[in-house]
């Protein structure tokens, strides 16, 4: 999978999470991969697209197919540990995605 998620045709849900990440922390990036891992592993989840910039800030938007299924996907060590410790701040918003438009030019890679 590349950079953009292959959702499906819409309608779909997604999960967006922006955040101002605090000094650098190996537990963190641990707890982030083992969290898309997981996420992965959830029936419902149809992909994700982060980035994060070197000052901190940074999105992740996590695509599922239903409310439910974002209801199962959680963690609440890493959410104690992201307020403690993690982030200077954070917001988490969930979305029903209707329309969708893409785009590709030939040959590009996404």
């Amino acid at each position: 999978m590349g950079f953009l998620a292959d959702t499906p045709k819409p309608p779909y849900y997604a999960v967006v999470f922006s955040s101002i990440k605090g000094k650098y922390d190996e537990e963190y990036e641990h707890t982030a991969e083992r969290m898309m891992n997981l996420a992965g592993g959830q029936p419902g989840f149809l992909g994700a697209e982060s980035v994060r910039e070197e000052n901190g800030c940074g999105i992740t938007v996590s695509c599922w197919d239903s409310m439910d299924a974002i209801k199962r996907w959680k963690d609440r060590a890493a959410k104690q540990k992201g307020k403690s410790a993690w982030y200077e701040a954070y917001a988490f918003r969930m979305t029903r995605t209707e329309p969708q438009r893409m785009f590709a030019s030939k040959g590009a890679e996404d």
